[in-house]
């Protein structure tokens, strides 16, 4: 009785204080992702007041938190949009993995740390957060912009190749050989194959089946049927994350929209816990050690991000201003880096890439709503500026009007909301 009225105490305690941080976030207009990291930090294994009775239900909850980030995201996008996406946009998101996965596994490789940490931590570097990003192109009113379909390709690609790459790094964690790990990954695509074409096809009847006017039979049947598919998922070593994920994908319609409005409270309780899990596995005392790093890193891989979008944008015939928006926008990280980072720190492969993931993540989520709105303000003065000097040096001596060398870039405001 005494250890099941500590456990409640110490779950409440937590809750609360969830939620008075996201409050806290929210009249500040970011994300609160930093402070549920924070959070974790604290009530973890060298903070302030370590938690004890109720950790195993916090990892619990951690594991649900993941597989309902996964579902949500599949849920945002139909079988259809997302096989147009990497018809059409394919390039971009070969693009964003080469420039921005590329940094993360040359720093895990120089630190010494070995080709499975490099792999990892290429992931932690390479995927956007789309939550994030979501939450401030509306808080911006650039929903309606021009070079938001360029974004929000790249994102959807992104989700969509976690699908190949989170197979991938649960094998090589779990330290399985050349011909398990390919049986593995074999078994992934098909199954991510299968559900797509399935979706495509079938779509209407997979959710005409799911679909019910009584949205607590709805939510039970959505809630089951993700978790069976995520726990078999993972018993075949595919990943629970990507079994939820294809469930949200294979749901389309009326279904989707519901299921995504009566999970959505759940999905935002159960991350805000899936953040706190991960502080509590990382030492506060680890962090300074790798805070250079994480600083290098992220300065480097906000470059690579912003040059990422205004590629993109670029291809996608979008004016100079929307290209830096664009690129500007992609630079925050969050879930997926957490959850991917949270797989190594659970099979143990290096003590310091769970701090290094931290620090990289607390750094970029910050800085990336501030990225979003100055990077394309900053690129226009630089370049008018540049211009101007260029010019004089050519002894002209007639100032040009002003606004004379910027490009009037109807094209990115056609359509705002």
């Amino acid at each position: 009785m005494h250890s099941s009225a500590v456990f409640l105490i110490e779950f409440g305690c937590l809750i609360l204080g969830l939620g008075l941080l996201g409050r806290l976030a929210g009249r500040f207009s970011f994300s609160p992702i930093p402070l549920y990291l924070l959070a974790g930090l604290a009530f973890g294994e060298g903070g302030l007041l370590p938690m004890v009775a109720s950790e195993d239900f916090v990892a619990i909850g951690a594991e649900i938190g993941v597989i309902l980030l996964l579902l949500m995201l599949g849920l945002e996008y139909t079988a259809t949009d997302l096989v147009s996406n990497l018809k059409t946009h394919y390039p971009a998101g070969v693009v964003d993995a080469v420039l921005n996965a590329l940094p993360g596994a040359v720093l895990a490789l120089l630190l010494g740390w070995g080709p499975v940490a490099a792999v990892v931590l290429a992931g932690v570097t390479w995927v956007s957060s789309s939550g994030v990003i979501a939450k401030v192109l509306g808080e911006l009113g650039r929903l309606g912009n021009r070079e938001t379909p360029a974004i929000l390709s790249i994102l959807v690609l992104e989700d969509l190749s976690m699908a190949v790459y989170l197979p991938i790094v649960t094998a090589l964690l779990a330290g399985v050989g050349l011909a398990a790990g390919a049986v593995t990954l074999a078994i992934a695509l098909g199954v991510a194959t299968l559900v797509l074409v399935l979706a495509v096809r079938y779509g209407r009847h997979v959710s005409r089946f799911v679909s019910s006017d009584d949205p607590e039979k709805l939510l039970l049947v959505v809630l089951g049927v993700t978790l069976v598919v995520a726990g078999l998922a993972q018993q075949l070593q595919v990943s629970a994350a990507v079994g939820a994920f294809l469930v949200g994908i294979a749901l389309s319609g009326e279904v989707a929209e519901g299921a995504t409005s009566l999970l959505a409270p759940l999905r935002d309780l159960f991350a805000a816990v899936f953040f706190v899990f991960f502080g509590l596995h990382t030492d506060p005392a680890s962090i300074p050690p790798v805070l250079l790093p994480a600083l290098a890193l992220a300065a480097v891989t906000t470059a690579t991000k912003i040059a990422t979008g205004y590629w993109a944008a670029r291809r996608a015939g979008i004016g100079p201003k929307g290209r830096w928006r664009a690129g500007g926008t992609l630079v925050a990280r969050g879930e997926f880096s957490i959850v991917i980072a949270g797989l190594a720190v659970t099979a143990g492969i290096e003590p310091s890439l769970g701090p290094l993931a931290t620090a990289y993540v607390l750094i970029l989520v910050l800085l990336g709503p501030l990225t979003a709105r100055y990077t394309e303000p900053v690129a226009t003065a630089l370049t008018g500026r540049l211009r101007r000097r260029n010019a004089t040096s050519r002894g002209s001596t007639t100032p040009a009007p002003p606004g004379a060398h910027e490009t009037i870039d109807d094209q990115d405001i056609v359509g705002r909301t």
